[in-house]
């Protein structure tokens, strides 16, 4: 007997005992008075065991018959044995026609030793919440996560996804597999984002070097930017860098979904590779999770920026890696180990000691920008050598005098310079 079922065993022993009324044990026990007639009659009955209810050690009328539970046990060990329980429940909902709730599911994992109960979260620091914005497109939440997505079957390892999520709704507008965070392959993204939606109204970004640089010269200096500040200066989008992961947790929490859901449904799908994992993202699991997981926005509308035919010609040139360059005398320049001539027709008047931009695109190909035109150019074999025949005072490599002297050629004796120094010193002489 529980201690609340001893209380009520000597509170209805004394009303028996007419020690206490019936009203006032009901009030003692916050029961009503009929209740409390049919305990004192159980107990007489049957003693104090009259107080224990009838149904404590029977089976539950809802219990999982012993067959339909050893088919969970059997697909759990065979097909989910890493899932946690709402996606093991789901699977086992969709595929196999199991319909049970994820608590269920959870106490037939815990017993079977296939699911660990969590411990209690730690004491975290307080943190004010913000409020989603109000139209979709207002803002984009923007990260990579680094896993491995494929467990090893595409042989190379980690992978980076990249992953953008709507503020507003929740609804997760593009994601793509890449080898790394870096600039190209940010811009890439970005710019297939763009053809398709549009321009939104700011990015939520981290404070990766990517997007931000973060040594000292550049925080005193407003003027130094990343090359992604830069291009989204150029089609003033507004990126805003988060001082905590905690502050763009909307698409920090999405990836911890997706490390544990993804992987488990691209091994079920049989996606072994990048190309595969892109198609089954856009295909089916992007919308799959957009229709479960999203909201509907406070407000109507959408705020993404559609181009202009100017801003998709010079799309190419904004999503490039920028590098500024000075023309040389002979109308050369250097970029990665690589020297380029300038040729002699070019859209625009190029002067010597110009600063010009060079352009790395996505494609691989080289342009070289002055005024918002690109310039004609030559790829050069070598560096270009300086020619010593018009240089008079360049001397052989074979004689061997002093730099200083090095050539400096004597007069003649004859020579009109020796003619007139004589003479001057003659009158002088002369004179005196």
């Amino acid at each position: 007997m529980s201690q609340r079922e001893l209380d009520r065993s000597d509170i209805i022993g004394r009303v028996i005992l007419r020690e206490l009324k019936g009203v006032e044990a009901a009030k003692l026990l916050n029961l009503c008075a009929r209740h409390v007639k049919r305990l004192k009659a159980n107990v007489i009955k049957h003693g104090a065991q009259g107080l224990v209810h009838k149904s404590r050690g029977q089976p539950s009328n809802r219990k999982i018959p012993d067959k339909q539970r050893e088919q969970i046990v059997r697909l759990l060990h065979k097909h989910y044995p890493d899932f946690k329980p709402t996606h093991a429940s789901e699977k086992l909902r969709d595929l196999h026609g199991i319909d049970h709730s994820p608590k269920t599911i959870r106490a037939i994992q815990i017993n079977e030793g296939l699911w660990k109960p969590r411990r209690g979260k730690r004491k975290q620091e307080h943190r004010s919440w913000r409020a989603r914005k109000d139209r979709f497109g207002e803002m984009q939440q923007f990260d990579g996560s680094y896993h491995d997505w494929f467990e090893g079957r595409d042989g190379i390892g980690k992978a980076c996804l990249l992953l953008a999520i709507d503020d507003a709704t929740g609804k997760v507008t593009q994601a793509r597999f890449v080898h790394d965070e870096g600039v190209l392959p940010v811009f890439a993204f970005w710019r297939d984002y763009i053809l398709v939606h549009g321009r939104p109204r700011s990015i939520y970004v981290d404070k990766f070097s990517t997007y931000k640089m973060n040594q000292k010269v550049a925080v005193e200096n407003h003027e130094t930017r990343t090359q992604f500040q830069r291009a989204m200066e150029a089609l003033t989008i507004e990126d805003i860098s988060a001082h905590s992961p905690e502050a763009k947790g909307r698409v920090e929490r999405v990836f911890e979904t997706w490390q544990d859901r993804l992987v488990k449904e691209m091994r079920l799908a049989g996606i072994n590779t990048w190309e595969e994992g892109d198609r089954f993202l856009e295909d089916t699991f992007i919308p799959w999770f957009n229709e479960r997981y999203s909201v509907a926005a406070r407000e109507s509308g959408d705020l993404h920026r559609p181009l202009t035919i100017k801003e998709k010609n010079r799309l190419d040139s904004v999503f490039s890696r920028h590098t500024q360059r000075t023309v040389n005398n002979d109308f050369t320049l250097s970029f990665n180990k690589t020297w380029y001539q300038l040729t002699t027709q070019q859209p625009a008047t190029v002067c010597k000691k110009d600063t010009v931009t060079v352009e790395e695109r996505l494609d691989g190909s080289i342009h070289i920008r002055l005024r918002e035109k690109s310039l004609n150019y030559e790829i050069l074999p070598e560096r270009p050598k300086h020619s010593s025949k018009n240089v008079p005072w360049v001397m052989a490599a074979s004689q061997k005098q002093p730099g200083a002297l090095q050539g400096i050629k004597k007069p003649a004796a004859d020579h009109p310079w020796r003619k007139r120094i004589h003479a001057d010193v003659h009158s002088k002489h002369i004179t005196h």
